[in-house]
């Protein structure tokens, strides 16, 4: 049920974006997510690609920081109030957001976003029991 994230962590300075993005575009990795985070010394990029393995192995060996993490895709309905309701349901069942961004287009009227939680297989559980769907790294074309 889970989705590998990379958690990229970079210096505050020009073109570090563009290395990253340019390193997997070489590479042939496609990002399927993107987000980042800044404070006044550094960034926090993280990201869903399709071959989360060959991403870190090549951004490791070009010395990049990073860690890998285990988010949720989630399944919300692209109209107006949909993830509202899907926040109302992890709110009610006492589930801390951490943070969530959403993935690029979406499928069926169907946007998807990322959640970043504690307890992945408590989400799941409210998820399922409210009738809200999860998307696996299958449905986002991940290897």
């Amino acid at each position: 049920m889970t989705i590998p994230q990379i958690s990229v962590f970079l210096e505050n300075k020009a073109g570090q974006l563009a290395d990253i993005t340019g390193i997997l575009s070489e590479n042939q990795v496609n990002m399927r997510a993107i987000n980042i985070a800044e404070t006044a010394d550094y960034g926090v990029l993280r990201l869903i690609v399709d071959d989360a393995s060959k991403a870190s192995s090549i951004l490791l060996e070009q010395g990049f920081i990073l860690t890998m993490t285990p988010v949720v895709g989630v399944s919300v309905s692209d109209t107006p109030g949909g993830l509202s309701k899907v926040l109302s349901v992890i709110s009610r069942a006492g589930i801390d957001v951490e943070y969530m961004y959403s993935v690029f287009g979406q499928k069926n009227g169907q946007a998807c976003m990322i959640f970043r939680v504690g307890d992945t297989e408590s989400l799941g559980a409210v998820l399922q029991e409210n009738g809200i769907g999860t998307i696996t790294g299958d449905d986002l074309g991940l290897h």
